[in-house]
């Protein structure tokens, strides 16, 4: 019983230590990716749409704040500032008039043409503490760690 006990709190311990690890080390990357895209002369949310738009094509406005865990209400704003910088155009869809569509105008595409092989190059620098295969084990079990939480 008591073996059981010294167990239980050890590896609660070990959850207390992993969360504060993980939230420190999600600070530190997420740190040095705001950095690297704002040298790019756009904030991480608006890359975050670009980024959406240039690897997935057009969407509906009203889906891609829930692809990039944006609320539905900064969307909007997101949107209008990448349209007035004109990386951006809205399209009505032909079929359904609650639905808008976003798209990457031709300097939008140019810009992420431009921006994301660097920003690719910043990830892989960023992530460099880690070999290719410490990678893949470490996307499997922060991926089992996180649909686990998801159902609890």
């Amino acid at each position: 019983m008591m073996v059981e006990a010294n167990v239980f709190k050890e590896d609660q311990e070990l959850s207390l230590k992993l969360f504060v690890v993980l939230t420190r080390a999600i600070q530190a990357i997420e740190q040095k990716t705001i950095q690297n895209i704002k040298s790019c002369g756009v904030n991480l949310t608006e890359f975050g749409v670009l980024e959406l738009l240039y690897h997935k094509g057009e969407q509906p406005i009203q889906k891609i704040g829930q692809k990039v865990l944006l609320a539905s209400s900064s969307i909007t704003y997101v949107v209008d500032k990448l349209e007035e910088k004109h990386y951006l155009t809205r399209r009505a869809c032909p079929t359904d008039r609650r639905v808008t569509y976003a798209e990457l105008t031709a300097e939008g595409k140019q810009l992420m043409d431009d921006i994301f092989p660097q920003h690719a190059e910043a990830m892989q620098e960023i992530m460099g503490g880690l070999g290719t295969e410490e990678k893949k084990v470490m996307i499997d079990q922060v991926k089992k760690l996180g649909l686990h939480a998801q159902n609890l």
